[in-house]
């Protein structure tokens, strides 16, 4: 399961497919998610607050090479705060409608008051758990973890939804956490930096 997708289960409850978050903070920390799946594929780098195409050949997911067409298309825009805004905004409909299509949540419309609600509410409540259940038993054994997996926390982190990887774990496992998100490479490190500020932002200015 690709970074975003992963992220975007962790965020919604795997029961009916409520939001855990402010759907800015969802937003964003799924438009990172996009941004780190080209970053860990080596089409983008990220550094200084910049996103730079480093190779434009379209990744085989059809969303990341949606989204790698988008950053060629904007060569002017290279900051990584305007990215995570823009691609935030429709970051929710896009991943949900990629699950959609694997087969792991099913979208459902309800209307209410003349305005629609689109709720992506999962097929299989244990695989929609699966991406909390595999990261708390990988933090629970002294193993190195993927890179991918180090990301998605550190994406978690910064928008507060580390309690639900968390939950009923020991300190140690929380401090074994903290010391493998410090160890990010600055690229992805700089990317969940600026999503955590972004998020901060968002709230802050009190946008929905």
């Amino acid at each position: 399961m690709l970074l975003a997708d992963e992220f975007f289960l962790i965020a919604h409850d795997d029961a009916k497919g409520r939001p855990r978050l402010h759907a800015s903070a969802t937003g964003l920390g799924l438009a990172a998610g996009l941004l780190g799946e080209l970053l860990l594929a080596r089409r983008i780098v990220i550094g200084g607050g910049t996103v730079t195409v480093v190779d434009r050949r379209p990744p085989d997911d059809a969303l990341a090479h949606t989204v790698l067409d988008q950053l060629v298309g904007e060569p002017g825009h290279r900051s990584i705060r305007t990215w995570l805004m823009f691609l935030g905004n429709s970051a929710v409909d896009s991943v949900g409608e990629r699950l959609a299509r694997a087969g792991t949540v099913r979208r459902e419309e309800t209307r209410r008051m003349l305005r629609t609600t689109v709720i992506y509410r999962p097929v299989d409540m244990n695989t929609a758990a699966w991406p909390v259940t595999r990261l708390r038993a990988s933090l629970g054994r002294a193993e190195p973890l993927p890179t991918e997996d180090v990301l998605l926390l550190a994406l978690l982190a910064a928008t507060n939804l580390l309690r639900e990887v968390l939950w009923g774990t020991d300190p140690g496992v929380q401090q074994r956490l903290h010391q493998l998100i410090d160890g990010l490479p600055p690229p992805l490190s700089e990317l969940a930096r600026h999503t955590e500020a972004a998020v901060g932002a968002a709230i802050l200015a009190g946008r929905p």
